[in-house]
């Protein structure tokens, strides 16, 4: 049985971890290096660090950051943000990220995915996927949650499976910060879909709530900030937590 991953992530705005609500109103949560430091040895099983400003301001990705974080710590390692090319790829990846996060550039050119996955493998290659309810459907944003796109998110999350996306970071911009549960009919739907793995972010508040993503949403992982920057849960605690309800995490 595969288990189920439990991922910090890390957004980084300045150089410094920020957390906001709905993607707006940030503050300050730490220093990214030592917080990736403790994450890796509190037993987190990935990370995620996101320059959430990269696209919105055109900047590059904070190269140095990574490979800084990289140096530190003993877990698979995803970066994202401002990405628009198989050669920024390539940089992330040489400076010691695993994957790599593409959200805004892949809506703009979706053959970047299919690029980026023939030459590196889809197993690098992650489609994040910022979706906001509007009546009954979602439409995916960019640029940091700032620019709607009118595209379905549904329709784009098969889109980028086909295209070869090796997995899918949805994020939920309603439940972002919120801390009240994943957006679990959103997983649900997203994963009547695909079949590439699919990490919950948005909303998580309690351990309960990364219980109902794996259970009731079929998540493969669960991503979460605040609760664990600001030391809310503990992750040898959330894991135990989900073991006891017959899921499977690594101890």
């Amino acid at each position: 049985m595969l288990t189920k991953r439990i991922i910090p992530c890390l957004d980084i705005k300045d150089g410094r971890t920020v957390k906001g609500v709905n993607f707006e109103g940030l503050r300050d949560a730490g220093d990214p290096v030592e917080l990736a430091i403790r994450y890796s040895d509190e037993g987190a099983d990935e990370l995620v660090f996101l320059d959430i400003t990269a696209t919105k301001e055109k900047r590059k990705t904070l190269v140095r950051l990574v490979k800084d974080i990289a140096r530190h710590i003993n877990i698979p390692f995803t970066v994202g943000g401002g990405i628009k090319s198989v050669e920024e790829i390539s940089d992330l990846l040489n400076a010691g990220a695993d994957k790599v996060s593409l959200n805004s550039a892949i809506v703009k050119e979706p053959d970047l995915i299919t690029r980026a996955s023939d030459r590196f493998g889809s197993q690098c290659i992650v489609a994040a996927i910022d979706a906001k309810r509007e009546d009954d459907s979602w439409t995916v944003y960019i640029k940091g949650g700032s620019e709607p796109t009118g595209i379905d998110a549904l329709e784009w999350m098969q889109e980028v499976e086909r295209r070869g996306a090796g997995e899918i970071l949805l994020t939920s911009m309603d439940r972002d910060g919120t801390k009240s549960g994943f957006d679990l009919e959103l997983l649900h739907e997203t994963n009547q879909r695909v079949r590439i793995p699919v990490i919950a972010s948005g909303g998580a508040g309690d351990e309960s709530h990364c219980v109902d993503a794996v259970h009731k949403g079929n998540a493969d992982a669960v991503l979460a900030a605040s609760i664990f920057h600001f030391q809310e849960i503990e992750i040898k605690h959330l894991k135990q937590s989900m073991e006891k309800e017959g899921i499977a995490v690594r101890i």
